[in-house]
C-alpha cells in the first residue's frame, strides 16, 4: 500500500481530456492506496461554493465514491480554488486540511504545502495573493453575481498570463532561503508541495541536517502522482 499526492490539476471544461485522466486514477490507482493528498489547485478556479461549474460534478461524485471506499482523501487549498469550504467536504466527502500541514508519513514528519508562499522573489504573486486572501475582498467577491464572478475570474486569470510572460522561471519558483526557514521552523526534515510545475526531488542540508524538497507535478499535458510508502517516494507518470 501506498499514500498518493497530487496538484496543479486545474481541472476544467476546457480540458475534458484532463478531468477524463483524472477520473480513471481516482478508480483505479487512488483506489488501492491508503490515502489520497490533493495538495491545491484541484480545479482551475472555484467561484464559491453556491456556484459549482457544472465539469466538476463528476470529480467531485468520483471524490465521495473513493472516501465510500474507505480511502481518505485530504484536499489542501491553491491558489485557483481556495474559496472551497464546507459544502465541498459535504459533497465529497474529502477533508479540506490546513496550509501548511504536518503529517507523519510512514514515520517521517512531512511538511505539506501548496507552495505559492515560498515564491518570495515574486513580489507581485504575493501581493495578489494577500489582497485576494482579505476577508473583505472575499465577501465582497461572493457578494457579486455569477456572471460578474465569471468576469472577475476571468480577468485575473488573463493579467496572470500576461505577467507570467514577462517573468523568468527563477522568479516565479521557490526561494531557497524560504524553504529553510520554513522547514526549520516547523522542525521537519521532509517538504512536499506543488505550484511551481516543476516535479522534481531536492536533497540539500540545513545547519548539517540533512533535507528533501519533493515538488509535485502539474497535469497539464499528462498526470503526476507522488508515490509514497515504508521505502521513500518516487514521481510517477499518470
Amino acid at each position: 500500500m501506498s499514500t498518493l499526492f497530487i496538484s496543479d490539476l486545474h481541472l476544467s471544461a476546457e480540458r475534458q481530456n484532463i478531468t477524463d485522466l483524472f477520473l480513471n486514477f481516482l478508480d483505479q490507482r487512488a483506489s488501492q492506496a491508503d490515502a489520497l493528498y490533493i495538495l491545491g489547485d484541484l480545479f482551475e478556479v472555484w467561484l464559491g461554493d453556491d456556484m459549482i461549474m457544472p465539469e466538476y460534478q463528476a470529480s467531485l461524485s468520483k471524490i465521495k465514491q473513493l472516501g465510500d471506499k474507505g480511502i481518505p482523501v485530504y484536499v489542501m487549498y491553491g491558489n485557483r480554488d481556495f474559496l472551497m469550504t464546507n459544502q465541498f467536504e459535504t459533497l465529497t466527502g474529502a477533508s479540506i486540511i490546513k496550509d501548511p500541514t504536518i503529517i507523519d508519513l510512514y514515520g517521517v514528519e512531512t511538511l505539506l504545502m501548496h507552495g505559492d508562499t515560498l515564491c518570495t522573489d515574486d513580489i507581485d504573486y504575493m501581493k495578489f495573493r494577500s489582497m485576494v486572501r482579505n476577508p473583505e475582498f472575499i465577501a465582497d467577491f461572493l457578494a457579486k453575481s455569477p456572471e460578474e464572478r465569471l468576469a472577475v475570474a476571468a480577468k485575473f486569470r488573463q493579467a496572470s498570463k500576461t505577467e507570467m510572460a514577462s517573468k523568468t522561471m527563477e522568479i516565479m519558483d521557490v526561494n531557497q532561503q524560504s524553504v529553510e526557514a520554513t522547514m526549520l521552523k516547523h522542525n521537519v526534515k521532509q517538504l512536499i508541495h506543488g505550484h511551481t510545475h516543476r516535479p522534481a526531488i531536492h536533497d540539500f542540508s540545513v545547519e548539517d541536517k540533512a533535507m528533501k524538497r519533493i515538488v509535485l507535478g502539474d497535469w497539464y499535458e499528462s498526470g503526476s502522482v507522488l508515490v509514497c510508502n515504508e521505502t521513500g517516494c518516487q514521481l510517477e507518470p499518470v
